[in-house]
């Protein structure tokens, strides 16, 4: 192989590398442990990190996981399944695949869900790429400036390297400005829009007449959501948007240091062609038994460089699994359960924040649901260190100078209480 490619040893392969920046010597690797001195290593290192009380959000939700989850998904067949190309030895995985696509669509009203994509903000800007797929001639997407920052900036990220232009809607009172859509639409080079479903102040927003405005223009509606609200708020298939992106992770997935998530995206049926992922249908075999397979894209579309949608591999299936077993559980009026639980106690925190007198409102007439955005009166940092000392993490920074907060289901009123406490003693 070294001398098809011209070289003569393994190290010519790095002569573009300065000399300085290569390891010389042996790696400095530690003796060989016992299993019992390897456990012992790895709980020293768990001691270290704080275990704190979770009260912010902004995109990664600290609700419950039902004990079973994790016992179904650490099943071999589950944990170790690959890419399910050959239908007839992956009719479990395709199972799953499909029922995840099903849920997801009933969640967001829409017709077509694939499985899946790696986390919330890439799938948004999977559907920047879509949007410009299906719009052709049009070039330019539109971000809300009320969606979650991280969002925004992996957007930007694809759309340098794809060729994308971007344009932004204004939120000036806590939500995306119609006024200011229709101007940006009005230059007639819109291809797509993207707007949060619940923003990152926190608030439900009000899509009435985006679908409209933006249809008139040819362009397509894309609703960045959190899944676990949907339950709750109108869908994106009620407010006319043609795709529907978010993260999976607040049903169910526990935070882990960033991962991993589950991107979803589903669409109406005309866009389905243009979806990046994988996508499992529903036939009948030989016999007339009802039978799964991955449809729409052939196993070679994959490699057809920049001409392919993007492909998204095996580990994404596992957290499609992870999900489909907790709204199974859930069932409809558990996730209203979930949501009524979040909202009391957010509700109930957001008053009694205000009654310490060390913040003022900044929507005060926005409907909010377990996430909330208010304007410190000192500087927040010495109440953030307090808070983290007392055992939590909450008061998070925004751009804008607020700070955030976020409760779920498993704070309980004794933790808010207690939190409220510590903010007053400052």
């Amino acid at each position: 192989m070294l001398e098809k490619i011209g070289v003569k040893k393994l190290e010519d392969l790095y002569s573009d590398v300065p000399a300085e920046f290569l390891k010389k010597g042996a790696y400095a690797l530690p003796d060989a442990l016992s299993e019992q001195q390897i456990r012992d290593y790895f709980a020293s290192l768990e001691a270290m990190n704080a275990k704190l009380k979770v009260f912010v959000g902004a995109g990664a939700y600290d609700h419950y996981t039902p004990a079973v989850i994790p016992y179904i998904t650490s099943r071999s067949e589950f944990l170790t399944a690959y890419t399910p190309y050959q239908c007839e030895i992956s009719q479990g995985t395709l199972r799953y695949i499909f029922e995840y696509q099903s849920l997801m669509c009933e969640l967001t009203s829409l017709d077509v869900s694939n499985a899946s994509m790696y986390d919330g903000p890439t799938a948004a800007a999977e559907a920047m790429k879509m949007a410009v797929a299906c719009a052709r001639k049009k070039n330019r997407v539109l971000l809300s400036c009320a969606l979650l920052p991280h969002v925004i900036k992996v957007v930007e990220t694809y759309a340098k390297f794809h060729g994308v232009a971007i344009g932004y809607v204004p939120a000036p009172d806590g939500q995306t400005s119609l006024e200011a859509l229709k101007a940006e639409l009005a230059q007639d080079d819109v291809a797509g829009v993207i707007v949060p479903s619940v923003n990152r102040y926190g608030i439900i927003e009000d899509h009435t007449g985006f679908a409209d405005a933006i249809h008139a223009e040819k362009g397509l509606l894309v609703e960045y959501c959190d899944p676990s609200a949907l339950a709750v708020v109108k869908t994106p298939g009620e407010w006319g948007a043609d795709i529907a992106v978010g993260d999976g992770q607040s049903l169910g997935l526990p935070l882990c240091y960033g991962g991993p998530y589950v991107g979803f995206m589903t669409v109406k049926k005309e866009h389905m062609r243009k979806m990046p992922g994988r996508i499992v249908g529903q036939t009948v075999d030989k016999q007339g038994r009802r039978a799964f397979v991955l449809t729409l894209q052939a196993r070679e579309q994959h490699i057809k460089r920049e001409k392919a949608t993007s492909n998204i591999c095996s580990n994404e299936s596992l957290m499609a699994l992870w999900v489909t077993v907790y709204l199974s559980l859930m069932g409809p009026e558990g996730l209203k359960e979930v949501n009524r639980i979040s909202s009391d106690g957010a509700h109930y925190l957001y008053s009694e924040l205000l009654k310490t007198g060390q913040f003022e409102e900044v929507f005060p007439d926005k409907p909010f649901l377990k996430e909330f955005v208010l304007k410190p009166k000192k500087f927040p940092g010495l109440m953030q260190q307090r808070l983290e000392k007392a055992g939590f993490f909450a008061a998070l920074d925004t751009e804008e100078g607020y700070v955030s907060f976020c409760v779920t289901e498993k704070r309980t009123k004794e933790e808010i209480d207690l939190l409220v406490k510590t903010v007053k003693e400052g």
